[in-house]
């Protein structure tokens, strides 16, 4: 087994070309077995093999450095760095990382989790290695469906102006190239970058540099030169931009690659290569469904199934099926997505309203000014994106859509604690960053009856409106409770006295456990479901405050800027002086692992909160 040589850092390297293949299958068929396990990033990864053998043969790690973008791909990078005993315990609480992670090893350059960052991160880090006169090789890997985000192109338009090393590998899965085109291509970049073609390149600049009108003899060569290019080679764009291109080079031809990385070594300024590649290469259901297999649950490797059959609909699920009923209903309903038709489950509206869907690549911020526009022209635009991708479009949600008034529904999935992807993906801070902003209007439903009466509430309010829903298994509890919603107006769930827990969206369903159990204990308990995060139901809490001694706010989102500073702040300004206890998550970046365990460790689970407020409420009648 020639994946057991590898234990360390380059180990790589003392594997003989010829068995460099067999290496190859190797990790692909311990990718499968052990996501097969464990669940995390399969389709990329598969992918992504050969390209990783081939950086880790060019290079020298830990000196030289690889800046993943997302970093869904990053399982062979880590294998190849001596992490393979690491994978039993992989997006686990306390285990490795699914993405890379610079606490984890000096081989992981830079922390990633979302798209469109690592050319600007690995520009950064080359400028600083210029800057103090090393020469260590910086490598940005980014994929083709990165490169939709608008972040990459600004990255790639400074980089065109840089006077420093910096090899941007583009892992292109999805790019069809034709053969001649190809061919021609690729002929010209190897001829363009053997050593002798670079020696003479820098020689003639040096030498027409130091003669009269010299600067003007090279702007008209370089002129020339490019206008020839533009008509036979492919990438011309980047060369535009001021960037050599490389490519396209087989993404499964390890040695292709290792020929074109170190003909990119050679360039003095950035330098892109472009590699093609198969998602989900050498398992048959990953490359006839990439969709399903990109973050895959435990599955059957005979099959290719889940393990764990869904039994019961999602809030995603939920979503999907009202937004077809309001599609149909509402000519003006429009949807738009970042890049996830399948992940916020707008396949089906796709589907039957093909003319009004809108997949507008990795640019949430694109997404939100292009759903203003939408909305400044009469129709209904509902974005649907995750909540910790929605935090970059922050500045178009106050000044395009915010500002206006705009009425702009955000449906944010994946909102709260969402587990095994760890901090870059915990959607832990919309509510703080919702609610601070003037005319938004934001929302939480208890259960999965809510989720679709807000969305038929939002499609009828005027202005911006956001509703906040969880990943995973939606509540089907408290079926009985479905009172209209009314703008700003909680909702009472079970009205007695003693202690108030005032419950936002998924916290709902904990209030009932807590309940339950404070109710043994013969307690008082009220629960107030909030339904509107901003504004609050200002009316309700000041009754609230006179008629329960002990206020209990629970929201799954951070402290600072959340709904429990809201309704504090809101007591103290009102005069209100009750016991107000906070049951929030700690102004921290919480790590991947088992939602309940997440929660426990955080202290919102129903022990925790049990335990808090008899602690907090001592003394009270």
């Amino acid at each position: 087994m020639y994946i057991e040589k590898i234990n360390k850092p380059n180990d790589i390297k003392k594997i003989s070309k010829n068995h460099l293949y067999d290496l190859a299958d190797e990790i692909r068929e311990f990718l499968i077995e052990s996501i097969s396990e464990t669940g995390g990033h399969l389709g990329a990864n598969l992918g992504t093999v050969e390209l990783t053998m081939a950086l880790h043969l060019v290079l020298d790690l830990p000196e030289d450095k690889i800046i993943w973008d997302v970093g869904h791909q990053s399982y062979t990078h880590k294998i190849l760095t001596g992490r393979r005993e690491g994978f039993a315990t992989l997006r686990k609480y306390g285990g490795m990382a699914g993405f890379p992670k610079t606490c984890e090893s000096e081989c992981d350059a830079f922390n990633t989790g979302h798209s469109s960052t690592s050319i600007s991160a690995g520009l950064g880090m080359a400028m600083a290695r210029t800057m103090k006169g090393e020469n260590n090789t910086i490598v940005s890997v980014i994929g083709d469906g990165a490169l939709t985000g608008g972040m990459a192109y600004e990255a790639l338009n400074n980089a065109g102006k840089a006077n420093t090393k910096l090899i941007i590998v583009l892992n292109d899965n999805n790019m069809s190239i034709s053969e001649n085109v190809g061919g021609v291509s690729m002929y010209l970049n190897n001829l363009r970058t053997k050593e002798g073609y670079l020696d003479l390149k820098e020689g003639v600049k040096d030498t027409l540099s130091k003669v009269p009108k010299g600067a003007d003899m090279i702007n008209k060569i370089q002129k020339a030169k490019s206008s020839i290019k533009s008509f036979v080679i492919p990438g011309m764009f980047f060369e535009e931009m001021g960037l050599t291109y490389l490519g396209p080079v087989d993404g499964h031809d390890i040695n292709a690659m290792v020929r074109a990385f170190n003909e990119a070594k050679r360039c003095k300024t950035p330098v892109i290569v472009h590699v093609i590649t198969k998602k989900g290469k050498g398992f048959l259901p990953a490359e006839k469904h990439p969709a399903r297999f990109h973050g895959a649950e435990p599955f059957d490797i005979e099959t290719g199934l889940p393990k764990n059959k869904k039994m019961s609909p999602d809030y995603t699920d939920v979503f999907s099926t009202v937004m077809c009923k309001m599609g149909e209903r509402d000519p003006k309903c429009v949807a738009i997505t970042a890049a996830m038709p399948d992940g916020t489950g707008l396949k089906r509206f796709k589907s039957m309203y093909p003319d009004r869907f809108f997949d507008v690549g990795i640019a949430e911020e694109h997404a939100v000014t292009f759903a203003a526009g939408m909305a400044m022209g009469g129709y209904k635009p509902v974005v649907c994106v995750y909540s910790s991708f929605l935090q970059r479009a922050y500045d178009q949600l106050i000044h395009d859509v915010c500002i206006q008034n705009l009425h702009v529904v955000f449906c944010i999935d994946r909102a709260g604690l969402v587990g095994s992807d760890g901090e870059t993906h915990q959607g832990i801070f919309d509510l703080s960053y919702l609610s601070s902003i003037p005319n938004m209007c934001v929302m939480a439903p208890k259960n999965k009856w809510e989720l679709s009466d807000m969305i038929k509430f939002a499609l009828n309010y005027d202005g911006p409106i956001a509703i906040r829903y969880p990943r995973g298994r939606a509540y089907d509890g408290l079926q009985e409770f479905r009172a209209p919603i009314e703008f700003a107006q909680g909702e009472w769930i079970f009205r007695e006295s003693g202690i108030c827990l005032i419950a936002v969206g998924s916290m709902v369903k904990t209030a009932v456990e807590v309940r339950d159990r404070l109710k043994e204990m013969g307690k008082n308990v009220s629960i107030m479901n909030a339904r509107f995060v901003n504004p609050i139901d200002e009316e309700m809490i000041k009754e609230i405050s006179v008629t329960h001694p002990h206020i209990v706010t629970l929201e799954e989102n951070v402290l600072s800027g959340g709904f429990s500073e809201r309704v504090g702040a809101f007591l103290l300004r009102d005069g209100h002086f009750c016991k107000h206890t906070s049951i929030a998550i700690p102004d921290t970046y919480v790590e991947h692992g088992n939602v309940d365990l997440l929660k426990k460790e955080i202290g919102i689970d129903c022990d925790s909160i049990v335990e808090k407020i008899l602690k907090e409420g001592e003394g009270l009648s």
